[in-house]
């Protein structure tokens, strides 16, 4: 049987994204550096069996984002007509003054090489004051695709045209609708189970051990999301910090898993983030609490 080891590969990883693509199992990764300018592209990882990964380096073609300066971070991916749609942030912008925000890139393979799609920015400023960072793609049923982001305490969602190139108006009238949950920090994440909405996001300091994962149950992507409850915390002397997530559905084990990264404690290196993978119970419209673990087996 297959043995999943946490942390999942070597290095210094952080904000996975994780998707199913062609029968094998993909991650998109932040380089983790606590100085910005060594996170100047994006990783990925595959696997066929959630145990052996090969690491596909640097996969967005940085010569196309001559603009790209301080940081690369926060990849999400989507597929649509056979291309691969990746968005991710860029040089951690502070104002509107300043160039960056959540780049658009894609490519015929999961693997990249991902190019440029678009002229500037998919999100180039400051909207209902959420830093246009960690964005997260959702493709629900009917095959709408939205997107949530936000930094910064705020978290808005908007739904992507048909070409991947912009927005159209949302149910609300409206290009870019704040849906912020209680104790939101950043990094959204939505999943859809038995027909209802998981919405999911990080709370706490992303540099300590404070960092986790709370979530909220709608039946609309767009919430109402009025409460908070925690399903990833620290779990000491484990680990703690986790937080910044994706998730799989392993089709073998008929079981959701909850792909992030978390800290080894007592490294107060800020950058210093490992890449796991533990089981995620969803059962009666809940999220059980994760139980993070040194490995499993199935």
């Amino acid at each position: 049987m297959p043995t999943i080891k946490n942390p999942i590969v070597s290095g210094w990883y952080a904000d996975p994204e994780a998707r199913f693509y062609n029968g094998e199992y993909w991650i998109y990764v932040t380089r983790s550096y606590t100085d910005y300018k060594l996170q100047m592209n994006i990783d990925a990882f595959s696997s066929k069996d959630l145990e052996h990964w090969t690491k596909h380096e640097g996969i967005i073609a940085m010569e196309d984002f001559p603009h790209v300066w301080r940081a690369t971070w926060a990849p999400t991916i989507i597929d649509k007509n056979g291309k691969y749609y990746l968005i991710f942030a860029s040089n951690d912008i502070q104002s509107d003054d300043e160039e960056g925000g959540l780049e658009i890139a894609v490519s015929d393979s999961p693997a990249g090489p991902f190019r440029k799609h678009i002229d500037g920015q998919l999100v180039d400023r400051f909207i209902n004051r959420a830093q246009p960072i960690d964005a997260h793609l959702f493709k629900d049923d009917d095959g709408t695709i939205y997107l949530y982001y936000g930094g910064w305490g705020h978290c808005n969602i908007a739904v992507m045209n048909s070409d991947l190139t912009g927005f159209v108006e949302n149910r609300n009238g409206e290009i870019f609708t704040e849906i912020t949950p209680p104790d939101y920090v950043e990094g959204p994440c939505m999943m859809k189970a038995d027909g209802k909405y998981y919405f999911m996001w990080s709370s706490g300091g992303w540099g300590d051990g404070s960092y986790c994962v709370k979530y909220c149950v709608s039946d609309s992507p767009y919430g109402e999301f009025n409460t908070a409850q925690t399903i990833l915390a620290k779990q000491e002397p484990l680990a703690n910090g986790p937080g910044h997530h994706g998730y799989l559905f392993c089709e073998p084990l008929n079981q959701w898993l909850i792909v992030y990264h978390r800290r080894i404690v007592g490294d107060l290196e800020a950058g210093h983030r490992i890449l796991c993978i533990d089981k995620m119970n969803v059962k009666d419209g809940k999220i059980e609490p994760v139980i993070m673990t040194e490995k499993w087996e199935y």
